[in-house]
């Protein structure tokens, strides 16, 4: 990896993750409207702050020339692609002010403005919690040569963990980025990043925002540099 191409982000633990453009996708998880809303009952103060820290990230992933992938976690309308258990826990498809929750089509499913595909940046529609569950994503990655994954989104302990455990599993080298990752009960966070550098950092490297900056930043620097 020569140092042209190498991005070096500082991470917890006094760890750094190195990756390289070209391998690198960043993985935007399920920043939907509906999970981000009132109607769910829930105390949303930290994942509604996390959105601008997930903005920047995404701008700077562009910038560093990431490929971009956003996953959306959905359901058909009728609900045949809802096992028997996630039936029986009864969220899917129940009534929201922004329609029916997690159903493809509805207005709750839709992106959350400030963090919307652009043109040519993939989407990942999953019935599921793992991006990786019955979907193209680990073939696509593989056809483009993309073998570093950074992961932000929410919920931290559900949709990104299992990503990030089912990546792990098939070889990714895998970032997940903590501030840009929100649960509805930040207790629930703050485990889901510990079970990450349990045992010997099983699961990766975990960073904030501004170690990703500082890394993309001194990349771009030395890119204009060099010429």
């Amino acid at each position: 990896m020569s140092r042209l191409n190498n991005i070096s982000i500082a991470s917890r633990s006094n760890r750094v993750y190195e990756c390289t453009p070209e391998h690198t996708a960043l993985v935007v998880i399920d920043l939907q409207k509906e999970f981000f809303e009132a109607g769910s009952g829930q105390s949303l103060d930290d994942m509604r702050a996390m959105v601008p820290r997930a903005q920047a990230l995404i701008e700077l992933s562009r910038q560093a020339g990431f490929r971009i992938i956003h996953t959306r976690e959905s359901y058909q309308p009728d609900l045949s692609d809802v096992n028997d258990f996630r039936r029986s826990l009864g969220y899917v498809g129940r009534k929201e002010a922004l329609g029916r929750f997690c159903i493809l089509g509805e207005p709750g499913h839709e992106f959350m403005d400030a963090v919307r595909p652009m043109p040519g940046e993939t989407i990942i529609d999953k019935a599921g919690f793992s991006a990786f569950y019955n979907t193209t994503l680990d073939q696509g990655l593989r056809s483009e040569g993309i073998d570093h994954l950074i992961l932000c989104g929410v919920t931290t302990q559900c949709c990104v963990h299992s990503t990030l455990r089912e990546a792990v599993d098939r070889g990714y080298w895998c970032l997940t980025v903590a501030d840009c990752c929100a649960a509805c009960e930040p207790g629930l966070h703050d485990a889901a990043l510990s079970l990450i550098s349990g045992e010997g950092h099983l699961f990766g490297w975990v960073a904030d925002l501004k170690g990703v900056e500082d890394g993309v930043s001194q990349y771009l620097k030395l890119r204009t540099f060099q010429g």
